[in-house]
């Protein structure tokens, strides 16, 4: 059996591997995580870990997994180390990083997780809980009050959710009298600060209305750009990892070696230096979310749903398929880039160079089904925003409406198996869909995802006419 990874392994690891520049044991922490998934083991942390290396500080992180314990159970073993593994075009590269101090299951100690966020030393409750974390509608950035989770809750159950464990900590906190903080989304969400404050709101409206003035005075909620391809980890990864480190490491990540954080620079109280990390702290971070929305996430949804059904696994195939890219290229450059303000140092035309090489990455594996999943909450701020704003400046906007139609074929093939919060309403709709028509029609209908574009008679006939396409690419030549 494997020696599971502890600091004696920087003894038996292969030269080149990084190990912190700091003892971890010596730091206090001053963050809590909520979703301490492999994006943010690969992102937020490993610029924590610089900054611990650099310049010291109480800012290790307390993680905390809502329901699952296997990130726990992962790193617990391990004194929270964990490697990731960087894979480029150039080579791999192997970190160790001593960032987490602990992890947390919400599920199994609820009151554990509300006290770490009353904490007084916490200064900063970070998220990266997905899109449907936030048990919002997509479509007007509100809480979605029949959520079944928030339901729950509102009516007396137990704490499930991201924001109710925020609301929560934060009565704790008041009732203490401790000081302020900074409420952190690192969500691929548009303005994530604005929809986590105002869910917030929401929710405490309708369960503590006597706190919003305390939060009011107390709590930030900056915005944040987030970038970093992080595929999910295979066996064959891990036993990678333990050739390098001569230990095993069950909690080991991989990602590209690109990685970018813009920060609204609006915090409550302390934060860590992460701009001497290569975080870039700006007073305005829309621009750049809009860009790495609809360029970024937009041609990775449609890269997923076009290679899915023309019968690709990963991104890197899909991108090489000569007609996918090109719908992709289109998207990026003649559709999504007329739309985003004009900012120095953001040249789309370069952006959109530098990411389809990124996408052409093969040592990465990016599943396409892994950006597949959770498209009713993605679609919105990807290829929605794209097509609306095209379309008002006169622009045809037929790659995003072509991304569009693959989601819908994807829907209809893989029906109320999908990986969606909504699978159950969606797979309902190609069920008693006689034709293309009908299923667009159905699809078309659902305004948490659609909004005012389910009235837009022009956007139903150019799906039909770009569903009727469908599959292209290299497999259905």
């Amino acid at each position: 059996m494997s020696v599971r990874l502890d600091r004696s392994a920087s003894a038996s690891a292969r030269d080149g591997v990084l190990w912190p520049a700091y003892d971890p044991g010596e730091h206090g922490t001053g963050i809590i995580h909520l979703g301490i998934g492999a994006f943010h083991r690969a992102h937020q942390a490993v610029y924590t870990d610089d900054v611990l290396a650099s310049a010291g500080g109480d800012w290790r992180i307390t993680g905390v997994s809502l329901r699952s314990a296997s990130v726990r159970d992962q790193l617990e073993p391990q004194y929270g180390l964990y490697a990731v593994l960087e894979l480029g075009n150039a080579g791999e590269r192997l970190r160790v990083i001593g960032a987490v101090d602990r992890v947390l299951v919400a599920s199994e100690q609820p009151d554990a997780v509300i006290a770490a966020i009353a904490d007084p030393a916490t200064h900063i409750v970070s998220l990266t809980v997905t899109e449907k974390g936030y048990c919002h509608d997509p479509a007007t950035g509100r809480m979605d009050p029949h959520h079944p989770a928030i339901a729950r809750e509102l009516t007396g159950g137990a704490v499930e959710t991201a924001i109710g464990y925020l609301a929560k900590g934060l009565r704790a906190r008041a009732d203490a009298g401790d000081g302020p903080v900074t409420l952190l989304s690192c969500d691929n969400l548009p303005h994530n600060g604005v929809v986590l404050g105002q869910v917030l709101r929401d929710y405490l409206t309708a369960s503590d209305p006597d706190l919003i003035d305390w939060i009011d005075a107390h709590v930030r909620t900056p915005a944040t750009m987030v970038d970093r391809i992080v595929p999910a980890s295979t066996p064959d990864d891990l036993d990678r990892v333990e050739a390098l480190l001569g230990q095993r490491d069950e909690g080991a990540v991989k990602a590209e070696p690109f990685s970018q954080w813009v920060i609204e620079d609006d915090f409550a109280g302390p934060r860590p230096a992460w701009e001497t990390a290569g975080a870039q702290f700006v007073a305005d971070v829309r621009p750049f979310e809009l860009a790495k929305l609809r360029m970024l996430n937009g041609a990775h949804s449609t890269l997923a749903y076009l290679g899915l059904i023309a019968g690709h696994e990963t991104v890197d195939q899909a991108v090489a398929d000569p007609a996918i890219r090109d719908v992709v290229d289109r998207l990026m450059r003649e559709e999504a880039a007329t739309t985003l303000p004009v900012v120095a140092g953001l040249d789309p035309h370069a952006y959109a160079d530098a990411l389809l090489a990124r996408f052409a990455n093969p040592a990465l594996r990016h599943k396409l089904i892994q950006i597949a999943m959770d498209g009713s909450q993605k679609l919105p701020q990807r290829l929605l925003g794209t097509i609306a704003d095209a379309r008002a400046k006169g622009i045809d906007p037929h790659a995003a409406i072509t991304g569009v139609a693959a989601w819908m074929r994807h829907v209809e093939r893989v029906g109320r198996a999908i990986d969606d919060p909504m699978a159950d309403a969606l797979g309902r709709i190609p069920e008693s869909a006689a034709d293309d028509a009908a299923l667009i029609d159905g699809l078309l209908d659902v305004r948490a995802i659609f909004g005012d574009l389910s009235d837009a008679d022009w956007l139903r006939a150019a799906l039909r006419s770009a569903i009727a396409r469908l599959p292209i690419g290299r497999e259905s030549a």
